[in-house]
């Protein structure tokens, strides 16, 4: 199967943008993440799933506790900024701890805090589960899209 093709057409189902934080050694570490969905209300589940190169995901394992960060479409400069490597992603970025201690990321959408349960391998990305410990609820904002492999706006309600 060609990678790029299989990129191009699967990249025409429209995506929100996540950011996943959490603290490690009182150090924050984050990651844009465009692949989360609900997967379960009884009991509350999420899943994530970051590329096995990601330098980040291990120090969000290895807290286990996250945030998951929905961005409004204004922030569309975090979904780039936590994206990159090697940087100090939360040069500039104004946040609080949330109630598990992960950064809370202001302004978004709204946010889940979570915990991490379950992980697998499956290609080339990890497949995470994590169960929700708290909600913060959805604000007026529109959410921030991933449409063909580039940052989109919501369009009007039909």
């Amino acid at each position: 199967m060609d990678a790029d093709r299989l990129r191009g057409v699967v990249g025409g189902f429209c995506s929100g943008i996540t950011v996943v934080t959490g603290m490690e050694n009182q150090r924050p570490f984050g990651m844009t993440c465009q692949s989360f969905f609900s997967l379960s209300l009884n009991p509350p589940l999420i899943v994530f799933s970051p590329q096995l190169t990601s330098t980040t995901y291990p120090h969000l394992r290895k807290t286990g506790d996250i945030v998951v960060n929905i961005l409004a479409e204004e922030q569309h400069p975090l979904g780039r900024q936590f994206a990159r490597s090697g940087a100090d992603k939360f040069s500039g970025v104004a946040w609080q701890p949330a109630g598990n201690g992960a950064p809370l990321l202001s302004g978004t959408v709204a946010a889940v805090e979570c915990t991490i349960v379950d992980e697998q391998i499956v290609g080339d990305h990890y497949l995470v589960v994590a169960r929700v410990t708290g909600l913060h609820e959805a604000r007026e904002q529109r959410p921030l899209l991933y449409f063909r492999s580039t940052f989109a706006r919501l369009g009007a309600p039909l």
